[in-house]
């Protein structure tokens, strides 16, 4: 059974949304999570899978900090590669929803 259109779609936009929380400045894992389940309603089972697979790719670094209220934090921040393939992806994204909106009578 296929997955709905809807997940389909947020899944493919997921690592852009990363890139773009980051570009503003470094976060933690629970805050991107949480950021993301607001905006675009992915949970963390989604989400965690995801980082991993950014930081081995060379997209984001991290670094641990002691916190007050519970074990460490691990932040996240873009690395020059990161930087680079938001741009790229971000224009990618743009031509493509352009596209869709011709194509749907959209303007």
């Amino acid at each position: 059974m296929t997955e709905p259109i809807q997940i389909q779609l947020k899944k493919g936009a997921l690592e852009l949304c990363v890139l773009a929380l980051l570009a503003r400045g470094e976060s933690y894992g629970y805050e991107i999570a949480t950021t993301l389940a607001d905006g675009v309603e992915m949970g963390e089972g989604t989400i965690y899978p995801l980082m991993r697979r950014m930081q081995n790719d060379g997209l984001v670094a991290t670094r641990l900090v002691e916190s007050s209220s519970g074990p460490p934090r691990k932040y996240y921040r873009l690395t020059a590669s990161g930087r680079a393939a938001y741009v790229a992806q971000k224009r990618e994204w743009r031509a493509f929803t352009d596209a869709v909106n011709q194509l749907v009578g959209e303007t």
